[in-house]
């Protein structure tokens, strides 16, 4: 068994796509659409999904937006250096929710970034991580 991707309705898939494409790397694997049930899906990742865990945005055309509700956690994305990685988020016009640092009661360093959704993604600085976290 393994992991294959998590979903997430997205309001506008355009602006979705270019945030996750432009301001975090990701490739358009791949995108179809279902006009007998009116939406998108479209599969985002940083390798092929025979490989690898991806994204699965999902628009639904009549919906523009949705509630995010308080179950959901975040995304986290291993990166080199979160300081740098959230340095670039900014400099492409992203949120920066939490700056890079030490998180607390821990030695781990992250930070969080927001996609145009409100859906939160952690980073995680590689070579830092020493256990679960908030």
């Amino acid at each position: 068994m393994r992991l294959l991707h998590t979903m997430l309705r997205v309001g506008n898939l355009e602006r979705s796509l270019a945030f996750y494409q432009e301001v975090l790397g990701m490739k358009l694997l791949r995108r179809s659409n279902y006009p007998d049930g009116r939406f998108t899906l479209a599969f985002v990742g940083y390798g092929d999904e025979a490989d690898q865990t991806v994204l699965e945005l999902t628009h639904n055309w009549d919906t523009d937006a949705y509630e995010l509700g308080n179950a959901y956690g975040h995304i986290a994305i291993e990166v080199d250096d979160a300081y740098a990685a959230c340095e670039a988020v900014r400099a492409k016009g992203g949120k920066v929710t939490r700056e890079a640092g030490p998180m607390k009661h821990g030695t781990t360093v992250i930070a969080f970034v927001e996609d145009p959704d409100g859906y939160k993604i952690e980073f995680i600085q590689k070579g830092s991580r020493q256990g679960a976290h908030d």
